[in-house]
């Protein structure tokens, strides 16, 4: 379904007005901060190209569970809405299918909740056969306990030709219909997460390293990964400018190669529909060897956005990963920025385009991937095992020493873990540590 809800029911996005709603219930919320909320749902409005006519907050005790706002708060909006001439309310928080009946009545507008929009930034945004199933998917999902009766069209009783019965309301029909087609979707989608892992045991048994870049949606990963890969992907200073993953090689300094995954971007109050039907593709951050978390340095809510990725990971059971930090648009952040930017663990704070910031970054890769090194004293009769030297690392070094050989290996840790056993008896001593190349924190 390469469609937006807006284009399957005939409508075009516009003009609209925003609203939110701030109950105590929502301030009490850790992650929640209603100015950065609204301020995001513009930013969401125009990536959706709406033209925002202004926005309308409401402070109050408790949702009103007809109109969602206060009924007073309702007329304003309308108000609003005819001296602006918006054709549309945008609200920040999810809406119930009764409460958007009521204001549609009302209002007389198309009625779009956040959720809703983000559904259809995604409808927009994917390409791939993948993406349009995982967002066709959600898309019906959160339909599905939303339809309601509207008019004649939707009431009156089938009969014939695709309904069970002559007893069978429209409605029923809709909903029977959408039943099924969610379920021949998770039957496609199933089929490409067994090709997905498929493609993950092939890249486990190369010893490929895997590397996920994760982040709040515009933190800069598909800049990051063009830059480090010179992979030809779109990068626009917009929300969700990418959807589908991408996976692109990138060789080491030390001759390795490794495999740079892309993944869609997260957002505050990511629905639950999206994140489920997206979890085969970014299940591919628990399967990465390293997590590389981008995190826009020059945000003002970069704390909060930050927390909002580390719930996802231990949502999909990927927060126990080796992580590493990077601080990306270090160039536009103030002095007093730059001193807030810490965190626990391996952290680094760099530009994507600075050449020597990316060499700082690959070089840290590296480091995790490469351990210490180690001497290994093989007799030359022996090429078996020689071969197995190459293969668990890095020579550095090799002479012949009578009748055997020295060889000095920077060990690939992904190899040793598998290989390194039948090497023990011919290690010379326990490894040596070596610090990471480059300039971290």
């Amino acid at each position: 379904m390469k469609k937006t809800i807006h284009e399957v029911t005939g409508e075009i996005q516009d003009r609209a007005v925003l609203v939110s709603l701030v109950t105590p219930q929502l301030k009490k919320q850790e992650m929640y901060d209603p100015d950065h909320s609204l301020a995001e749902l513009i930013s969401l409005a125009e990536t959706a190209r709406v033209e925002v006519l202004g926005t309308l907050t409401q402070n109050k005790e408790y949702t009103d569970s007809k109109w969602f706002i206060g009924k007073g708060k309702a007329e304003e909006l309308k108000a609003m809405l005819e001296q602006t001439g918006g054709n549309t309310a945008i609200f920040d928080q999810e809406l119930s299918g009764a409460q958007v009946r009521n204001l549609e009545q009302f209002l007389d507008v198309k009625i779009i909740d956040r959720t809703q929009l983000i559904l259809d930034i995604f409808a927009q945004r994917a390409k791939t056969r993948e993406g349009i199933i995982q967002v066709e998917l959600a898309q019906l999902s959160y339909l599905l306990p939303r339809l309601y009766g509207q008019g004649k069209n939707l009431s009156r009783l089938g009969g014939g030709i695709g309904t069970r019965g002559p007893g069978e309301t429209k409605l029923e029909t809709d909903r029977r219909h959408i039943r099924e087609r969610i379920a021949e979707l998770k039957r496609q989608l199933q089929e490409v997460v067994r090709h997905r892992s498929l493609h993950r045991e092939r890249r486990k048994k190369t010893g490929v390293f895997q590397v996920a870049l994760v982040g709040y949606t515009n933190a800069g990963k598909s800049t990051l990964l063009r830059q480090l890969t010179q992979a030809d992907v779109y990068v626009e200073n917009q929300l969700f400018a990418t959807l589908d993953p991408t996976s692109r090689s990138l060789e080491l300094p030390g001759g390795m190669e490794i495999v740079v995954t892309d993944t869609v971007g997260f957002i505050q109050n990511l629905p639950h529909d999206l994140v489920a039907a997206f979890r085969a593709t970014l299940e591919e951050a628990c399967e990465a060897d390293l997590i590389l978390h981008v995190v826009d340095s020059s945000s003002e809510m970069m704390t909060t956005q930050m927390k909002v990725v580390d719930q996802v990971l231990e949502e999909l059971g990927a927060h126990g990963k080796e992580r590493v930090t990077v601080f990306n648009k270090i160039d536009l952040c103030s002095p007093e920025q730059k001193e807030l930017l810490t965190t626990d663990g391996t952290f680094v704070r760099m530009s994507a385009y600075r050449e020597e910031d990316l060499r700082v970054l690959v070089e840290l890769i590296e480091s995790r991937f490469m351990g210490g090194s180690r001497t290994y004293r093989i007799p030359a009769d022996k090429g078996d095992l020689i071969s197995l030297v190459y293969r668990v690392g890095e020579v550095l070094e090799n002479e012949v020493d009578g009748e055997d050989m020295r060889f000095k290996v920077r060990v690939n840790n992904k190899e040793y873990d598998k290989i390194g056993y039948l090497l023990a008896a011919y290690d010379e001593a326990r490894p040596t540590q070596e610090e990471p190349k480059g300039e971290t924190w």
